[in-house]
C-alpha cells in the first residue's frame, strides 16, 4: 500500500478534484473513504506502486493527489482510478465525473449549476466577479494548498468563459 496522508504530499504532486453532485452524508463519506482506500490500495503504474493520498473536503469534494517522483502515472493507471470513481457513483447514486457543472460558493456551502444555467445567472447579474468559484481543474497539490481552489471568479478561468459584468 502506497497511500500517504494527503498533508504529506509534496506541492508538486499531481491533483484531481472530483466534485460530488450533492453533499455527502456521514454514511456516504464512510463509504467513499472505504472504497477509495480499499480499491486504490494496490494502485500501480507499470507494476510500480503509486504514492497517493486523498481527502474529502467540504463534505462534497474527493481530492486525490499523486507524487509522481516515485512512479509516473500511465493512462492505464489513471483509468483504473476513474473506474473506481465510476463504481462509487453507481453505489451512492451521485455524480463525481460530470465536468459540465460549475461549482461555486453559495454563502458558506458549495452549490453547482450546469454551464448554461451558470451563464444565465451571470447574465442576470445574480453571480458576479466576486462569486467564489471552486476551481476543480487545478494541476497540483501546491495550487490547491495555496488558495487556488476557492477563488473569486475574476481570478479563475471562469472570468474568461462567462460574460461577467465588469
Amino acid at each position: 500500500m502506497s497511500r500517504i496522508p494527503f498533508a504529506e504530499l509534496p506541492d508538486h504532486a499531481r491533483l484531481w478534484v472530483f466534485p460530488a453532485s450533492r453533499p455527502l452524508s456521514p454514511e456516504d463519506r464512510d463509504r467513499v473513504s472505504r472504497t477509495v482506500e480499499d480499491s486504490l490500495a494496490a494502485w500501480n503504474a507499470h507494476g510500480s506502486a503509486v504514492h497517493w493520498g486523498y481527502e474529502l473536503v467540504r463534505d462534497q469534494f474527493l481530492v486525490i493527489g499523486v507524487d509522481e517522483t516515485h512512479t509516473a502515472l500511465s493512462g492505464c493507471s489513471i483509468d483504473a482510478c476513474t473506474r473506481q470513481i465510476r463504481s462509487l457513483e453507481k453505489e451512492l447514486n451521485l455524480d463525481f465525473l460530470d465536468s459540465s457543472r460549475v461549482f461555486y460558493r453559495d454563502g458558506d456551502r458549495p452549490a453547482w449549476l450546469s454551464r448554461p444555467a451558470f451563464r444565465e445567472r451571470v447574465v442576470a447579474g445574480d453571480l458576479g466577479l466576486d462569486t467564489v468559484i471552486f476551481n476543480n481543474v487545478l494541476a497540483t497539490v501546491g495550487e490547491f494548498r495555496s488558495g487556488g481552489w476557492e477563488v473569486p471568479a475574476r481570478d479563475s478561468w471562469h472570468a474568461r468563459a462567462f460574460p461577467f459584468a465588469s
